[in-house]
Protein backbone atom coordinates (compact mmCIF):
# COMPACT_ATOMS: atom_id res chain seq x y z
CA UNK A 1 0.00 0.00 0.00
CA UNK A 2 1.25 3.39 -1.13
CA UNK A 3 1.33 6.43 0.78
CA UNK A 4 -1.97 8.13 0.15
CA UNK A 5 -0.35 11.39 1.56
CA UNK A 6 0.65 11.80 -2.35
CA UNK A 7 -0.87 13.48 -4.77
CA UNK A 8 -1.86 11.70 -7.52
CA UNK A 9 -2.26 12.30 -10.81
CA UNK A 10 -3.57 10.17 -14.02
CA UNK A 11 -5.42 10.29 -17.74
CA UNK A 12 -8.94 8.99 -16.87
CA UNK A 13 -10.05 8.62 -20.84
CA UNK A 14 -8.92 5.92 -22.78
CA UNK A 15 -5.99 6.37 -25.12
CA UNK A 16 -6.81 7.52 -28.81
CA UNK A 17 -8.15 10.46 -30.41
CA UNK A 18 -11.48 11.60 -29.39
CA UNK A 19 -14.01 14.72 -28.71
CA UNK A 20 -12.77 14.95 -24.65
CA UNK A 21 -10.32 13.49 -22.53
CA UNK A 22 -10.14 14.27 -18.73
CA UNK A 23 -7.05 14.24 -16.65
CA UNK A 24 -8.22 13.73 -13.09
CA UNK A 25 -5.94 14.67 -9.71
CA UNK A 26 -6.41 13.84 -6.35
CA UNK A 27 -4.91 14.91 -3.05
CA UNK A 28 -3.77 18.08 -1.36
CA UNK A 29 -2.57 19.69 -3.84
CA UNK A 30 -5.16 19.30 -6.84
CA UNK A 31 -6.51 23.37 -6.27
CA UNK A 32 -3.07 24.28 -6.14
CA UNK A 33 -2.74 22.34 -9.47
CA UNK A 34 -5.99 24.11 -10.70
CA UNK A 35 -4.30 27.76 -10.17
CA UNK A 36 -1.55 26.68 -12.25
CA UNK A 37 -3.40 24.99 -14.94
CA UNK A 38 -6.34 27.72 -15.27
CA UNK A 39 -4.82 30.67 -13.57
CA UNK A 40 -8.03 31.08 -11.71
CA UNK A 41 -9.64 30.18 -8.10
CA UNK A 42 -12.30 27.54 -8.75
CA UNK A 43 -15.12 27.61 -6.41
CA UNK A 44 -15.94 23.42 -5.37
CA UNK A 45 -18.49 21.66 -7.72
CA UNK A 46 -18.82 24.52 -10.52
CA UNK A 47 -17.77 23.96 -13.71
CA UNK A 48 -15.57 26.23 -15.24
CA UNK A 49 -14.61 27.06 -19.02
CA UNK A 50 -11.36 28.18 -18.98
CA UNK A 51 -8.24 28.14 -20.77
CA UNK A 52 -5.15 25.73 -19.88
CA UNK A 53 -1.61 26.84 -19.70
CA UNK A 54 1.29 25.30 -19.12
CA UNK A 55 4.32 25.96 -16.94
CA UNK A 56 5.48 28.88 -19.46
CA UNK A 57 2.30 30.40 -19.31
CA UNK A 58 1.53 29.06 -23.11
CA UNK A 59 -2.44 27.65 -23.85
CA UNK A 60 -2.34 24.41 -24.17
CA UNK A 61 -5.99 24.02 -24.89
CA UNK A 62 -9.47 25.17 -23.82
CA UNK A 63 -11.39 23.33 -21.42
CA UNK A 64 -13.33 22.53 -18.37
CA UNK A 65 -11.60 22.77 -15.10
CA UNK A 66 -13.87 20.57 -12.01
CA UNK A 67 -13.18 20.91 -8.44
CA UNK A 68 -14.19 18.90 -6.16
CA UNK A 69 -13.46 19.71 -2.49
CA UNK A 70 -12.64 16.81 0.29
CA UNK A 71 -14.52 14.71 1.94
CA UNK A 72 -17.45 15.28 -0.83
CA UNK A 73 -15.93 13.63 -3.45
CA UNK A 74 -15.09 10.69 -5.31
CA UNK A 75 -11.81 9.78 -3.64
CA UNK A 76 -12.98 11.95 -0.42
CA UNK A 77 -10.11 14.47 -0.74
CA UNK A 78 -9.66 17.25 -2.60
CA UNK A 79 -10.10 16.20 -6.90
CA UNK A 80 -9.63 18.40 -9.65
CA UNK A 81 -10.76 17.02 -13.18
CA UNK A 82 -9.49 18.90 -16.78
CA UNK A 83 -11.65 17.75 -19.70
CA UNK A 84 -9.88 18.85 -22.88
CA UNK A 85 -10.23 17.67 -26.36
CA UNK A 86 -9.55 13.92 -26.34
CA UNK A 87 -5.92 14.34 -27.79
CA UNK A 88 -3.20 12.38 -26.02
CA UNK A 89 -0.27 15.21 -26.66
CA UNK A 90 -2.63 17.61 -25.26
CA UNK A 91 -3.45 15.13 -22.29
CA UNK A 92 0.24 14.43 -21.49
CA UNK A 93 0.80 18.42 -21.66
CA UNK A 94 -1.37 18.76 -18.88
CA UNK A 95 -0.17 15.51 -16.64
CA UNK A 96 2.87 16.96 -16.81
CA UNK A 97 2.14 20.19 -15.22
CA UNK A 98 0.72 18.25 -12.62
CA UNK A 99 3.51 15.93 -11.61
CA UNK A 100 5.49 19.10 -12.21
CA UNK A 101 4.06 20.65 -8.87
CA UNK A 102 4.17 17.76 -6.99
CA UNK A 103 1.58 15.19 -8.30
CA UNK A 104 2.66 11.30 -9.04
CA UNK A 105 1.34 9.23 -11.48
CA UNK A 106 -1.06 7.09 -9.67
CA UNK A 107 -0.97 3.79 -10.04
CA UNK A 108 -3.87 1.32 -11.60
CA UNK A 109 -7.27 1.80 -9.20
CA UNK A 110 -5.45 4.05 -6.77
CA UNK A 111 -8.32 6.53 -7.02
CA UNK A 112 -11.03 4.04 -6.06
CA UNK A 113 -9.07 2.34 -3.66
CA UNK A 114 -8.47 5.92 -1.98
CA UNK A 115 -12.36 5.72 -2.23
CA UNK A 116 -12.47 2.72 -0.03
CA UNK A 117 -9.55 3.73 2.01
CA UNK A 118 -11.59 6.84 2.94
CA UNK A 119 -14.97 5.10 3.71
CA UNK A 120 -16.56 6.44 0.25
CA UNK A 121 -17.47 2.67 -0.44
CA UNK A 122 -16.95 -0.59 0.98
CA UNK A 123 -14.86 -3.14 -1.40
CA UNK A 124 -17.06 -4.91 -2.99
CA UNK A 125 -18.70 -1.75 -4.25
CA UNK A 126 -14.95 -0.75 -5.49
CA UNK A 127 -15.02 -4.02 -7.79
CA UNK A 128 -17.81 -3.32 -9.14
CA UNK A 129 -16.75 -0.02 -10.32
CA UNK A 130 -13.81 -2.01 -12.08
CA UNK A 131 -17.15 -4.89 -13.20
CA UNK A 132 -19.15 -1.85 -14.55
CA UNK A 133 -16.28 -0.84 -16.74
CA UNK A 134 -15.65 -4.35 -18.21
CA UNK A 135 -19.27 -5.31 -18.66
CA UNK A 136 -19.47 -6.87 -22.42
CA UNK A 137 -23.77 -7.22 -21.57
CA UNK A 138 -26.16 -4.88 -20.73
CA UNK A 139 -27.87 -7.51 -17.83
CA UNK A 140 -23.81 -7.45 -16.93
CA UNK A 141 -23.59 -3.83 -16.46
CA UNK A 142 -27.35 -4.01 -14.51
CA UNK A 143 -25.72 -6.31 -12.21
CA UNK A 144 -23.04 -4.02 -11.48
CA UNK A 145 -24.78 -1.03 -11.14
CA UNK A 146 -26.64 -3.44 -8.46
CA UNK A 147 -23.43 -3.58 -6.56
CA UNK A 148 -21.82 -0.56 -6.84
CA UNK A 149 -25.20 1.12 -5.37
CA UNK A 150 -24.33 -1.05 -2.33
CA UNK A 151 -27.02 -4.00 -2.35
CA UNK A 152 -24.59 -6.96 -2.53
CA UNK A 153 -23.32 -5.23 0.92
CA UNK A 154 -26.32 -4.45 2.20
CA UNK A 155 -27.47 -8.20 1.49
CA UNK A 156 -24.30 -9.27 3.22
CA UNK A 157 -24.96 -6.55 6.28
CA UNK A 158 -28.70 -8.85 6.51
CA UNK A 159 -27.19 -11.89 6.92
CA UNK A 160 -24.49 -10.31 9.58
CA UNK A 161 -27.36 -8.82 11.89
CA UNK A 162 -28.74 -12.35 11.67
CA UNK A 163 -25.82 -14.11 12.64
CA UNK A 164 -24.53 -11.67 15.25
CA UNK A 165 -28.03 -12.12 16.39
CA UNK A 166 -27.87 -15.97 16.69
CA UNK A 167 -24.25 -15.59 18.65
CA UNK A 168 -25.77 -13.25 20.92
CA UNK A 169 -28.44 -15.70 21.83
CA UNK A 170 -26.13 -18.54 21.97
CA UNK A 171 -23.71 -16.63 24.20
CA UNK A 172 -26.68 -15.94 26.74
CA UNK A 173 -27.48 -19.52 26.77
CA UNK A 174 -23.85 -20.12 27.68
CA UNK A 175 -23.79 -17.52 30.30
CA UNK A 176 -26.86 -19.03 32.13
CA UNK A 177 -25.88 -22.69 30.97
CA UNK A 178 -27.02 -23.44 34.79
CA UNK A 179 -30.69 -22.40 34.31
CA UNK A 180 -33.27 -24.88 34.23
CA UNK A 181 -34.27 -23.98 30.85
CA UNK A 182 -32.08 -25.18 27.99
CA UNK A 183 -31.28 -22.41 25.49
CA UNK A 184 -28.95 -24.35 23.33
CA UNK A 185 -32.68 -26.74 22.30
CA UNK A 186 -34.76 -23.97 22.40
CA UNK A 187 -36.92 -24.05 18.70
CA UNK A 188 -36.03 -20.48 18.38
CA UNK A 189 -32.25 -20.96 17.70
CA UNK A 190 -33.49 -23.95 15.37
CA UNK A 191 -35.57 -21.31 13.28
CA UNK A 192 -32.71 -18.74 13.48
CA UNK A 193 -29.93 -21.18 12.12
CA UNK A 194 -32.42 -22.32 9.30
CA UNK A 195 -33.25 -18.47 8.73
CA UNK A 196 -28.92 -17.92 8.18
CA UNK A 197 -28.70 -20.33 5.90
CA UNK A 198 -31.68 -20.18 3.17
CA UNK A 199 -30.35 -16.13 3.64
CA UNK A 200 -26.84 -17.06 2.40
CA UNK A 201 -28.50 -19.36 0.09
CA UNK A 202 -29.93 -17.09 -1.72
CA UNK A 203 -27.24 -14.46 -1.81
CA UNK A 204 -25.35 -17.70 -3.38
CA UNK A 205 -27.34 -17.76 -6.26
CA UNK A 206 -27.60 -14.46 -6.99
CA UNK A 207 -24.06 -14.32 -6.67
CA UNK A 208 -23.67 -16.69 -9.04
CA UNK A 209 -25.67 -15.29 -11.59
CA UNK A 210 -23.33 -12.50 -11.63
CA UNK A 211 -20.26 -14.53 -11.74
CA UNK A 212 -21.71 -16.12 -14.63
CA UNK A 213 -22.83 -12.26 -16.38
CA UNK A 214 -18.88 -11.06 -15.46
CA UNK A 215 -16.73 -13.95 -17.01
CA UNK A 216 -19.21 -15.93 -19.36
CA UNK A 217 -18.58 -19.60 -19.72
CA UNK A 218 -15.97 -21.12 -22.59
CA UNK A 219 -17.55 -23.51 -24.92
CA UNK A 220 -15.35 -25.76 -27.66
CA UNK A 221 -16.95 -26.90 -30.52
CA UNK A 222 -15.57 -30.18 -31.66
CA UNK A 223 -16.01 -33.10 -33.91
CA UNK A 224 -15.19 -35.00 -36.89
CA UNK A 225 -14.39 -32.65 -40.07
CA UNK A 226 -17.71 -31.88 -42.22
CA UNK A 227 -20.26 -32.79 -39.49
CA UNK A 228 -21.72 -28.95 -39.80
CA UNK A 229 -19.11 -26.84 -36.43
CA UNK A 230 -18.10 -24.10 -38.38
CA UNK A 231 -22.08 -23.40 -39.70
CA UNK A 232 -23.18 -23.96 -35.89
CA UNK A 233 -20.43 -21.60 -35.14
CA UNK A 234 -22.28 -19.19 -37.65
CA UNK A 235 -26.00 -19.55 -36.79
CA UNK A 236 -25.14 -19.25 -33.10
CA UNK A 237 -23.25 -15.53 -33.97
CA UNK A 238 -25.77 -14.65 -36.41
CA UNK A 239 -22.44 -13.28 -39.00
CA UNK A 240 -20.68 -15.45 -41.33
CA UNK A 241 -17.80 -15.89 -39.20
CA UNK A 242 -16.21 -19.36 -40.64
CA UNK A 243 -15.73 -20.25 -44.08
CA UNK A 244 -17.95 -23.25 -44.94
CA UNK A 245 -17.80 -25.66 -47.78
CA UNK A 246 -18.31 -29.11 -48.65
CA UNK A 247 -14.63 -29.58 -48.71
CA UNK A 248 -13.57 -31.48 -45.19
CA UNK A 249 -11.15 -29.98 -43.01
CA UNK A 250 -11.89 -26.44 -44.31
CA UNK A 251 -10.81 -25.05 -40.86
CA UNK A 252 -7.48 -25.27 -39.84
CA UNK A 253 -7.10 -22.87 -37.22
CA UNK A 254 -9.23 -21.57 -33.75
CA UNK A 255 -11.87 -19.31 -34.30
CA UNK A 256 -13.11 -17.16 -31.17
CA UNK A 257 -16.24 -15.47 -31.09
CA UNK A 258 -18.29 -13.83 -28.24
CA UNK A 259 -22.44 -13.99 -28.33
CA UNK A 260 -24.52 -13.83 -25.18
CA UNK A 261 -27.76 -15.79 -24.30
CA UNK A 262 -30.00 -13.64 -22.51
CA UNK A 263 -27.00 -11.71 -20.94
CA UNK A 264 -24.89 -14.76 -20.15
CA UNK A 265 -21.40 -14.33 -22.38
CA UNK A 266 -20.36 -16.86 -24.36
CA UNK A 267 -17.18 -17.60 -25.77
CA UNK A 268 -17.50 -19.64 -28.30
CA UNK A 269 -14.40 -21.48 -30.12
CA UNK A 270 -14.44 -23.72 -33.25
CA UNK A 271 -11.99 -25.91 -33.77
CA UNK A 272 -10.60 -28.39 -36.52
CA UNK A 273 -12.23 -31.35 -37.35
CA UNK A 274 -10.81 -33.78 -34.90
CA UNK A 275 -8.88 -36.62 -37.25
CA UNK A 276 -6.09 -38.72 -38.66
CA UNK A 277 -4.38 -36.78 -41.00
CA UNK A 278 -0.86 -36.55 -43.52
CA UNK A 279 -1.42 -32.73 -44.13
CA UNK A 280 1.35 -30.90 -41.55
CA UNK A 281 -1.12 -28.02 -41.44
CA UNK A 282 -4.14 -30.06 -40.65
CA UNK A 283 -1.86 -31.69 -37.73
CA UNK A 284 -1.30 -28.42 -36.60
CA UNK A 285 -5.19 -27.69 -36.35
CA UNK A 286 -5.93 -30.67 -34.77
CA UNK A 287 -3.57 -30.15 -31.96
CA UNK A 288 -4.68 -26.46 -31.63
CA UNK A 289 -8.08 -27.80 -31.22
CA UNK A 290 -7.26 -30.33 -28.42
CA UNK A 291 -5.24 -27.64 -26.68
CA UNK A 292 -8.67 -25.76 -27.01
CA UNK A 293 -10.63 -28.85 -25.38
CA UNK A 294 -8.50 -29.31 -22.33
CA UNK A 295 -9.41 -25.47 -21.68
CA UNK A 296 -12.70 -25.13 -21.92
CA UNK A 297 -15.36 -24.87 -19.76
CA UNK A 298 -17.74 -27.13 -21.84
CA UNK A 299 -17.52 -29.13 -25.24
CA UNK A 300 -20.33 -29.32 -27.32
CA UNK A 301 -19.15 -32.45 -29.69
CA UNK A 302 -21.13 -32.37 -33.14
CA UNK A 303 -22.90 -35.51 -34.79
CA UNK A 304 -24.19 -35.59 -37.94
CA UNK A 305 -27.79 -36.06 -37.50
CA UNK A 306 -28.80 -40.51 -37.80
CA UNK A 307 -25.27 -41.13 -36.96
CA UNK A 308 -23.86 -42.03 -33.53
CA UNK A 309 -20.24 -40.24 -31.81
CA UNK A 310 -17.22 -42.37 -32.48
CA UNK A 311 -16.32 -43.81 -28.92
CA UNK A 312 -12.60 -43.81 -29.95
CA UNK A 313 -13.25 -39.81 -30.73
CA UNK A 314 -15.17 -39.33 -27.64
CA UNK A 315 -12.34 -41.20 -25.41
CA UNK A 316 -9.59 -38.64 -26.62
CA UNK A 317 -11.80 -35.71 -25.12
CA UNK A 318 -10.40 -34.73 -21.85
CA UNK A 319 -12.55 -36.60 -19.12
CA UNK A 320 -12.61 -33.92 -16.64
CA UNK A 321 -14.47 -31.22 -18.97
CA UNK A 322 -18.24 -31.57 -19.50
CA UNK A 323 -19.98 -32.17 -22.71
CA UNK A 324 -23.00 -31.91 -24.27
CA UNK A 325 -24.00 -33.80 -27.78
CA UNK A 326 -25.37 -31.82 -30.89
CA UNK A 327 -27.01 -33.75 -33.54
CA UNK A 328 -26.95 -31.40 -36.64
CA UNK A 329 -28.20 -31.39 -40.09
CA UNK A 330 -31.82 -32.98 -38.74
CA UNK A 331 -32.91 -31.05 -42.14
CA UNK A 332 -30.84 -33.90 -44.31
CA UNK A 333 -31.99 -36.99 -41.97
CA UNK A 334 -35.78 -36.03 -41.60
CA UNK A 335 -36.54 -39.89 -40.64
CA UNK A 336 -34.33 -38.51 -37.13
CA UNK A 337 -37.41 -37.23 -34.62
CA UNK A 338 -35.29 -36.99 -31.77
CA UNK A 339 -32.26 -38.04 -30.32
CA UNK A 340 -32.27 -38.64 -26.45
CA UNK A 341 -28.79 -38.55 -25.84
CA UNK A 342 -28.28 -35.19 -27.38
CA UNK A 343 -29.88 -32.60 -29.11
CA UNK A 344 -31.04 -32.22 -32.76
CA UNK A 345 -30.52 -28.81 -34.66
CA UNK A 346 -30.01 -27.85 -37.98
CA UNK A 347 -27.46 -25.33 -38.52
CA UNK A 348 -28.81 -24.81 -42.14
CA UNK A 349 -32.74 -24.24 -41.25
CA UNK A 350 -32.11 -22.64 -37.47
CA UNK A 351 -34.09 -25.45 -36.62
CA UNK A 352 -33.77 -26.66 -32.23
CA UNK A 353 -31.47 -23.60 -31.47
CA UNK A 354 -33.66 -22.31 -29.10
CA UNK A 355 -33.57 -25.82 -27.44
CA UNK A 356 -29.48 -25.17 -28.27
CA UNK A 357 -29.02 -21.76 -26.24
CA UNK A 358 -31.69 -23.16 -23.27
CA UNK A 359 -30.03 -26.22 -22.71
CA UNK A 360 -25.92 -24.08 -22.73
CA UNK A 361 -28.06 -21.67 -20.21
CA UNK A 362 -28.23 -25.04 -17.87
CA UNK A 363 -25.49 -26.06 -18.07
CA UNK A 364 -23.81 -22.72 -17.03
CA UNK A 365 -26.55 -22.78 -14.14
CA UNK A 366 -27.49 -19.54 -15.03
CA UNK A 367 -31.05 -18.87 -13.91
CA UNK A 368 -32.33 -15.50 -13.25
CA UNK A 369 -33.18 -14.51 -10.20
CA UNK A 370 -36.78 -11.94 -9.65
CA UNK A 371 -34.16 -9.55 -7.69
CA UNK A 372 -31.97 -9.67 -10.40
CA UNK A 373 -28.19 -10.99 -10.37
CA UNK A 374 -25.35 -8.88 -8.02
CA UNK A 375 -22.00 -8.98 -9.30
CA UNK A 376 -20.07 -11.13 -7.87
CA UNK A 377 -16.47 -12.18 -8.29
CA UNK A 378 -14.85 -16.05 -7.38
CA UNK A 379 -13.53 -14.80 -3.71
CA UNK A 380 -17.06 -13.11 -3.07
CA UNK A 381 -18.20 -16.73 -3.52
CA UNK A 382 -15.99 -18.87 -1.70
CA UNK A 383 -16.08 -16.33 1.42
CA UNK A 384 -19.99 -16.50 1.17
CA UNK A 385 -19.52 -20.57 0.83
CA UNK A 386 -17.26 -20.95 3.35
CA UNK A 387 -19.36 -18.62 5.73
CA UNK A 388 -22.28 -21.19 4.83
CA UNK A 389 -20.21 -24.32 5.93
CA UNK A 390 -19.29 -22.49 9.53
CA UNK A 391 -23.15 -21.87 9.77
CA UNK A 392 -23.90 -25.77 8.95
CA UNK A 393 -20.85 -27.18 11.26
CA UNK A 394 -22.41 -24.92 13.91
CA UNK A 395 -26.10 -26.12 13.65
CA UNK A 396 -24.62 -29.42 13.40
CA UNK A 397 -22.35 -28.93 16.66
CA UNK A 398 -26.21 -27.86 17.94
CA UNK A 399 -28.02 -30.57 16.76
CA UNK A 400 -25.30 -33.46 17.99
CA UNK A 401 -23.82 -32.75 21.12
CA UNK A 402 -25.37 -29.55 22.51
CA UNK A 403 -21.56 -28.27 22.14
CA UNK A 404 -22.96 -24.64 22.75
CA UNK A 405 -18.75 -23.42 22.65
CA UNK A 406 -18.22 -24.92 19.44
CA UNK A 407 -20.68 -23.90 17.71
CA UNK A 408 -20.15 -19.92 18.92
CA UNK A 409 -16.60 -20.22 17.42
CA UNK A 410 -18.01 -21.53 14.17
CA UNK A 411 -20.20 -18.55 13.71
CA UNK A 412 -17.58 -16.50 14.74
CA UNK A 413 -15.29 -18.06 11.28
CA UNK A 414 -18.75 -17.36 9.51
CA UNK A 415 -18.96 -13.91 10.48
CA UNK A 416 -14.54 -13.13 9.34
CA UNK A 417 -15.48 -15.10 6.05
CA UNK A 418 -18.61 -12.33 5.43
CA UNK A 419 -16.36 -9.08 6.47
CA UNK A 420 -13.36 -10.13 4.05
CA UNK A 421 -16.03 -9.55 1.08
CA UNK A 422 -16.69 -6.04 1.82
CA UNK A 423 -13.25 -5.57 3.62
CA UNK A 424 -13.93 -4.70 7.29
CA UNK A 425 -11.32 -7.15 7.81
CA UNK A 426 -8.86 -7.65 4.54
CA UNK A 427 -4.32 -8.15 4.15
CA UNK A 428 -3.11 -5.68 2.27
CA UNK A 429 -2.21 -8.63 0.34
CA UNK A 430 -5.31 -9.16 -1.20
CA UNK A 431 -6.64 -5.05 -1.50
CA UNK A 432 -3.15 -4.50 -3.57
CA UNK A 433 -4.45 -7.54 -5.68
CA UNK A 434 -7.77 -6.21 -6.23
CA UNK A 435 -6.87 -2.90 -7.03
CA UNK A 436 -3.79 -3.42 -9.28
CA UNK A 437 -6.39 -5.16 -12.07
CA UNK A 438 -7.99 -1.61 -12.19
CA UNK A 439 -7.34 0.36 -15.18
CA UNK A 440 -5.28 3.73 -14.47
CA UNK A 441 -7.19 6.25 -13.92
CA UNK A 442 -9.74 4.85 -12.51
Amino acid sequence: MSDTTDTIAAIATASGKGAIGIVKISGARSLEIASLVTRQLLKPRQARYTPFFDSADVVIDHGIALYFSGPDSYTGEDVLELQSHGNHVLLDQLLKVATDAGARIARPGEFTERAFLNDKMDLAQAEAVSDLIQASTQEAASAAVRSLQGEFSAQIAVILEELVNCRVYMESALDFAEEEIDFLKDSELANRFTALNDLVSHLLQRSHEGALLRDGISMVIAGLPNVGKSSLLNRLTGQDTAIVTDIAGTTRDVLKEEINIDGLPIHIIDTAGLRQSDDPIEQEGVRRAHDQLSQADRILFVVEAGRQPEPSLLNELPANIPMSLVFNKSDLHPEVIGNREGILVSASTGEGFDQLRNHIKQCAGFEKTAEGALMARRRHIDALTRAQSHIKIAHQHLLETAAGELSAEELRLAQEQLNQITGEFTSDDLLGEIFSRFCIGK
